[in-house]
């Protein structure tokens, strides 16, 4: 297939020594995979794990780009939504991915958003002890976060995320062009961990996207491969830098610990999507640091008037449906995986673009922003 001249294409390498990758961006590279994938087979045959709206949409066109290098393809689409990443559908990967005869030296590919991209690279993660494995995230949420690092895992009925691996991916296909398909609601999910770059680590950023938010939003492909890339170059420094979150790589939860506590609250269902949990968590926490007196008063409200702006969840009374109480809010941010030595820590703002990671937070202070957030539903 001969690429369009006019559309935009980025890469970027994560910067991880021997285990280093590339993430290519842009329209049009699902189409094109078997290219770029043909240097990682030994042989050619891949064995891809999707779900099952994402395999309706977008499956055959893998299929075909594959074929265009010869690479034969396997595939399994697993049910759509949040309840695949737990024990059973992942029970129901791996054994398939034996049944395939899938080896060592073989490529599992990951097409689909988070819930795939974890699962999947979990499954590699363990299969064998240690398979390779292409991510090729098919949601804004995932291009620019979980497809990138190698954070995978699956869900506990104790909370999210809590059984994993790290385990880095061979290549990241970010084909954006993909991102059409996606309903609104999901494409301003995705669009919370995008602006949550801004807020913890890039002011210019945060004001691009003031800016150009409603453009991104709108279609804009250039601004979509910019705002993608520019997510994307943040968390492979971080990632370069910390690669098993020792230390730095926490700041890249910044409104996760509210928001898994919300997520955590729904039931991980269509009430509260990944993205907007973090976009709320993200409100959240610089309430915290304002009453703290870590950032200005004025820094919450621009965080909640550019939310507000794209038309993305910002308050608790977004969330539809009851909501427990403060103290059984703050009870489930305890089973967060930032808790160490019992105690929770927190990524805080002394700005926007300026967060850090503390566990020195009075207790009554994250339950009175709670009780006031409960109090405006």
């Amino acid at each position: 297939m001969t690429e369009v001249l006019d559309q935009p294409r980025e890469s970027l390498r994560v910067e991880l020594g021997a285990r280093a990758y590339d993430i290519l961006i842009g329209p049009g590279l699902l189409a094109e995979a078997g290219r770029h994938m043909a240097p990682l087979l030994r042989r050619k045959r891949v064995a891809v794990l999707t779900d099952e709206t994402v395999a309706q949409l977008h499956l055959s066109t893998l299929e075909q780009g594959l074929a265009a290098e010869g690479i034969e393809m396997v595939s399994l689409a697993l049910p759509a939504g949040e309840a695949t990443k737990g024990w059973p559908q992942f029970t129901r990967a791996v054994e398939w991915l034996l049944e395939q005869k899938v080896e060592r030296s073989d490529v599992i590919v990951a097409l689909g958003g988070g819930v795939i991209g974890d699962l999947a690279g979990f499954a590699a993660a363990v299969l064998r002890r240690g398979v390779r494995f292409v991510q090729i995230p098919t949601t804004l949420l995932a291009q620019v976060d979980s497809s990138v690092g190698g954070k995978t895992g699956i869900n506990a009925p104790q909370g999210k995320n809590l059984i994993g691996a790290f385990h880095q991916p061979s290549l990241v296909l970010a084909d954006t062009g993909i991102l059409a398909t996606l309903a609104p609601r999901d494409f301003l999910a995705g669009y919370g961990e995008v602006v949550k770059y801004g807020m913890l680590g890039d002011i210019l950023f945060f004001e691009w996207l003031e800016a150009m938010g409603p453009k991104l939003a709108a279609g804009d492909m250039h601004a979509r491969v910019m705002a993608v890339k520019r997510s994307c170059e943040m968390k492979a420094e971080i990632v370069a830098r910390d690669e098993t979150e020792q230390g730095d790589r926490a700041l890249l939860n910044l409104g996760h610990t509210f928001g898994h506590a919300l997520e955590a609250a729904t039931g991980y269902s269509d009430r509260l999507l990944h993205g907007e949990g973090v976009a709320i968590g993200c409100a959240l926490a610089f309430e915290l640091s304002a009453r703290l007196g870590l950032c200005a008063q004025e820094d919450p409200s621009r965080v909640r008037a550019h939310l507000s702006d794209m038309g993305m969840k910002v308050d608790l009374s977004d969330i539809p449906g009851e909501l427990p109480d403060a103290e059984a809010l703050l009870a489930l941010m305890g089973q967060d995986k930032k808790v160490i030595d019992g105690q929770l820590r927190f990524i805080l703002a002394r700005g926007i673009g300026e967060a850090f990671v503390t566990a020195d937070v009075p207790r009554d202070s994250v339950l009175e922003v709670l009780q006031e957030a409960l109090a405006r539903r």
